[in-house]
């Protein structure tokens, strides 16, 4: 069973939402800004903050008017009341008027603080920054188990100990098939067939010795392909973070269990005594010399090379001795 990534859409809708308030803010920043128009005010109380009172020229009711205003503290003295030459003691700023909607001909004060409520962008984006971190914390804490299940280096030796046992295995069955191949096209009578004493002659250097080596190998084989197959979830990160929660149980026992089976292993050797069977047994690829090998070796001991043959190429029902008959007694 897979799990479910729940927190990768989290973190996937978080984004969604991110690019749609950019994108409204991009769309908005346009008409954000109101139209106006820069008029001159007649500063007529200021205080030293800049906070002011201000009158001027509403063209749109055709009248003066009067209001409080943030003027710019900074500004020259010689704007400011009473060095400014206006016959009324009034000093002198710039502003911004409205000029078109509702607020037409009031002004427009920059440094005003003005209560907006969130808008749509606003929203948007706190809800897809939310998501975001709740995806990105969330995702690393429900990972975090399945990371620490990773055995990337205990497999890949067990892989190993596995490919070394099969090619033992493979090269003895080989080695005998060969012998029994052999076996039926000739014989070891006066004049041996060449195939067959070389055939037989790579079994006789490789001492039996290499027959218990095959036998361990196929036997561990059958063991660590099954187990290898179970704990494929812990052979990498990406393996562990698809599996589902059955299988990553399942891959811990089968990693326990590999984990023993290798430590054992090399406390026997068998790697290197598997590496070794399969030297010994490739020996006859060099068919010339061990051609004449093996005939000279079949010269010094004939008999041992025939109960090799019989070992391995047992005699067909039609060759083999009947047994004796009973006689029977008749009264």
């Amino acid at each position: 069973m897979r799990h479910l990534p729940f927190f990768r859409w989290v973190l996937t809708v978080g984004v969604t939402l991110f690019v749609c308030s950019a994108w409204l803010y991009a769309t908005e920043s346009d008409t954000e800004q109101p139209a106006t128009r820069q008029i001159d005010l007649a500063v007529v109380h200021e205080k030293a903050d800049g906070t002011c009172r201000v009158r001027w020229s509403d063209p749109y009711e055709k009248k003066t008017r009067e209001g409080p205003y943030h003027c710019d503290a900074g500004r020259s003295d010689s704007l400011k009341a009473p060095n400014h030459g206006d016959s009324r003691g009034y000093g002198w700023a710039s502003g911004f008027m409205y000029t078109e909607g509702p607020d037409r001909g009031d002004l427009y004060d920059v440094e005003a603080p003005v209560e907006e409520d969130l808008s749509t962008a606003d929203t948007l984006l706190l809800l897809g920054v939310l998501l975001i971190l709740t995806g990105l914390v969330g995702g690393n804490l429900r990972a975090l188990p399945r990371v620490l299940g990773v055995e990337a280096r205990l497999v890949r030796r067990a892989i190993r100990l596995a490919e070394a046992a099969g090619w033992a295995s493979e090269d003895y069955a080989r080695a005998v098939d060969a012998v029994r191949d052999a076996g039926r096209r000739g014989e070891l009578g006066a004049a041996p067939d060449p195939e067959l004493v070389r055939a037989l002659w790579v079994l006789r250097e490789a001492g039996p010795q290499a027959h218990e080596a095959a036998a361990i190998a196929r036997g561990l084989a059958d063991r660590l392909r099954p187990l290898l197959e179970q704990a494929a979830p812990a052979a990498g990160l990406g393996n562990r973070l698809q599996a589902g929660p059955t299988a990553r149980a399942d891959a811990e026992a089968a990693v326990a269990e590999l984990r023993r089976l290798l430590a054992d292993a090399e406390r026997q050797g068998l790697r290197e005594r598997f590496a070794q069977t399969s030297v010994d047994l490739l020996r006859g690829q060099d068919t010339d010399r061990a051609a004449l090998a093996a005939g000279a070796d079949f010269e010094r001991d004939p008999e041992e090379y025939r109960r090799l043959l019989e070992d391995l190429v047992p005699l067909e029902p039609a060759t083999r001795p009947e047994p004796p008959r009973r006689r029977r007694w008749r009264r």
